[in-house]
Parts: C-alpha cells; structure tokens; sequence
C-alpha cells in the first residue's frame, strides 16, 4: 500500500507500507509503520537521449524509516512486492550496515519496478 509522507524530513514523499505495528513497542511507544520510500525521484527520460544518460536518469535514491500512523496519508495505490518484507524489519535499524544493505536491496527493486513501467504514479514526484 502506497502512502505520502506528511511530517518531518520526508514530507511530501511517496512510501511503502513494509510491515504495520497497531500497538506500539517498547521502543516506540506510538503505532507506527516501517516505510520503504523514494528520497530521489527518477529524472524525466525521452526518446532522443541515449542509453548511458537513460541510465543516469532512471537513478532512484531510497530511504527507510519508522514513521507514525499520524504522519501518513493513505493513498489509493498499492504495490505487491513480495521482496520487500525480508528486507526489512525491525532488526533493521540496529546497525549502520544492516541499513545500507537493505537500502541497497530496495534501491535494485525500485529500479526494476521502474524499468519494467509499472505502478508509474509511484515513480512521479508529487507537485503541490
């Protein structure tokens, strides 16, 4: 399920719902998302520019987070991405390699969503 990012660093960025927390944990004592989103949106592509600029410009920069239930807004759109739940989880965010691995991860999946041109509105910036 595709969200927009209201608050905080992120807003006005499009995400992935990954894995919902109703409750709350110890660490996070509020309910809380972990969200896969889009920090860099691809560049505009066209006909005429060759295959090495389509490749610089299809370039998609991810991010992770924790985000609460307050800071969202749902959107109609969804996504079925099953590679997406063993990427992340809570363990995650334990640890600076973890992280960069599952952005890693998650930046290859992206991209290929991208190349193959589905879920396109995902793929667009928001203008507002």
């Amino acid at each position: 399920m595709f969200s927009v990012v209201l608050q905080g660093r992120h807003a006005g960025k499009k995400v992935v719902v990954i894995k919902q927390q109703d409750e709350g944990t110890k660490e996070h004592g509020f309910p809380y998302v972990i969200a896969a989103g889009i920090e860099r949106y691809p560049l505009k592509v066209t006909k005429s520019m060759g295959a090495k600029k389509l490749a610089r410009r299809s370039k998609i920069k991810p991010f992770i987070k924790v985000i609460n239930y307050n800071h969202l807004f749902p959107t109609r759109y969804a996504l079925e991405l099953e590679g997406l739940k063993g990427v992340v989880s809570n363990d995650t965010f334990k640890e600076v390699s973890q992280r960069e691995e599952a952005k890693k991860a998650i930046k290859k999946l992206f991209e290929e969503r991208y190349q193959s041109g589905k879920n396109r509105w995902f793929f667009t910036p928001l203008r507002f």
